[in-house]
């Protein structure tokens, strides 16, 4: 299984991302876990949020880098995530926040 499996993003995701983009430069994802907005996938301007030893890369969406902390990730490994877009506010410092949409993960469970 290659990292670019281990997450992907849905067209509605990427269109958000692109929109994104073009108003605030390459993007970066963080999945922290836990509760509020630590369970919805956060987007911030890349560089803008600090990653440690405590996260993991899974891969690339739409080009731009997803991380996980290590925790979070034991229990989703045997899982593929799927990013995509609902109607309502995102996390509270997540790029799509002013855009009436946010970003949720999707997942399956790999056979």
């Amino acid at each position: 299984m290659t990292q670019q499996e281990k997450v992907l993003a849905t067209d509605e995701a990427v269109a958000l991302m692109d929109l994104l983009e073009e108003k605030h430069g390459p993007l970066m994802f963080h999945q922290s876990g836990g509760c509020c907005d630590g369970s919805s996938p956060m987007c911030y301007p890349r560089g803008e949020f600090r990653v440690g030893d405590s996260d993991i890369l899974l891969g690339y969406v739409n080009d731009n880098p997803f991380y996980m902390s290590k925790d979070q990730y034991e229990y989703w490994k045997h899982t593929q995530l799927i990013i995509d877009v609902v109607e309502g506010r995102g996390g509270m410092f997540s790029l799509e926040n002013p855009e009436g949409k946010r970003f949720l993960i999707r997942s399956r469970v790999f056979n």
